[in-house]
Formats: C-alpha cells, sequence, structure tokens
C-alpha cells in the first residue's frame, strides 16, 4: 500500500532520473568488505530535527539510496534516487555535502548477510522515484521488507529510524561534524 501511496505521490513532485546503462555498469563498484547496510541521517545542529535519511547499501555492489536528495555527482549515475559507484571517495564527498555548520550526519552501520544487501538494493531499485518530505518513509519502507528488520517505523521523521535503527544487535555509530558553510553548493561539480 505505501509502495502505491509513493507511486501515486511521485507525479506531485518526484524527479525522475534515469542515467543510461552504460554510465551505470562502468560506475559498478565492489567494496571488498562486509556487507553492510548504513542508515546516514543528517541532523540540524540548531533544532536537533532529523532533515534527511538515506542507506549506503553494500552487497555485490555499494550504492546509496538518496530519495528526494540534492546530491549528485557524475562519477556516481543516479537512477530515480539510486545512485551507483559509492567508492570510498564518493561516500566521503557524499558525507562532507550534507555536513556543515548546521547539520551534522550520524551514520550508523550494521552488518547483514549478502543476500539481505542484495535484497536492499533489489528494492531501492525497483522504488522510483521519491517526493520531497518523504525520505525516511521510503527508507523505512526499504528497511521493513527486509529481514531482520521490521522493528523499523514508518515515520516522516528520520529521528525516529535513527533511534530504533541504534536498537538492533551490532550497530556501529559515528557523528560527523564541520564548520563549513551552510552554502554546500560549492561541493557539487558544476554542470
Amino acid at each position: 500500500m505505501v509502495l502505491s501511496l509513493v507511486l501515486g505521490l511521485s507525479a506531485c513532485g518526484a524527479e525522475s532520473v534515469w542515467a543510461p546503462e552504460e554510465d551505470v555498469r562502468r560506475a559498478v563498484y565492489r567494496d571488498p568488505g562486509p556487507a553492510t547496510l548504513t542508515l546516514i541521517t543528517v541532523v540540524n545542529n540548531r533544532s536537533g530535527s532529523g532533515a534527511h535519511s538515506a542507506l549506503l547499501i553494500n552487497g555485490s555492489q555499494r550504492v546509496v539510496w538518496d530519495p528526494a536528495g540534492t546530491w549528485w555527482n557524475p562519477a556516481a549515475p543516479e537512477r530515480n534516487d539510486l545512485h551507483y559507484g559509492m567508492t570510498d571517495q564518493m561516500v566521503d564527498i557524499y558525507i562532507d555535502y550534507h555536513t556543515r555548520e548546521t547539520y551534522r550526519t550520524v551514520v550508523q552501520e550494521i552488518k547483514v548477510s549478502r543476500a539481505v544487501a542484495d535484497q536492499a538494493i533489489r528494492e531501492a531499485s525497483a522504488y522510483g522515484a521519491v517526493p520531497k518530505a518523504y525520505c525516511a518513509v521510503s527508507t523505512a519502507d526499504i528497511l521493513n521488507g527486509l529481514p531482520g528488520f521490521g522493528s523499523i517505523p514508518t515515520s516522516y521523521f528520520p529521528n525516529s529510524m535513527m533511534d530504533a535503527f541504534a536498537k538492533l544487535p551490532g550497530v556501529k555509530t559515528r557523528v560527523f561534524r564541520d564548520d563549513d558553510s551552510d552554502d554546500n553548493s560549492g561541493l557539487l561539480p558544476a554542470g
């Protein structure tokens, strides 16, 4: 039902982006580490409220689900909010883009089986473009479809998901802070 709601809402502001197959194929990055799911939550430093949710998935390849996000890079081609080619450098750029004087970025990583990580990639790939303000809802929808993640609430509030994710066994949390200007447009490629 939620998927049909999102598909219905996609006509109300979701921006569909579809990189060519050759760009996606060329960008594929396979990280040698274990299979993981990493919830990324951008938190407002003034109010403490969550501003954005995303999911870094490391399975047969490493991708980032960035629903209704504004980040982009030509080295990480996008297909409807799923960015391919998330090398270590791309992950660093992604986190730096979101982390600035007014926002911190909370990164919560959990090891999963390769099958679960690849299922997450398939779910994100099939989800479709997400309208603004649905980043947490769509990310929770993907997580809820995976074994072991049924406790993640579906909510418009990224902090609710972040708090529930923190309770999963084995989660490792890091917080990134930066004093960069709030104008992060310089971190996006020209064009």
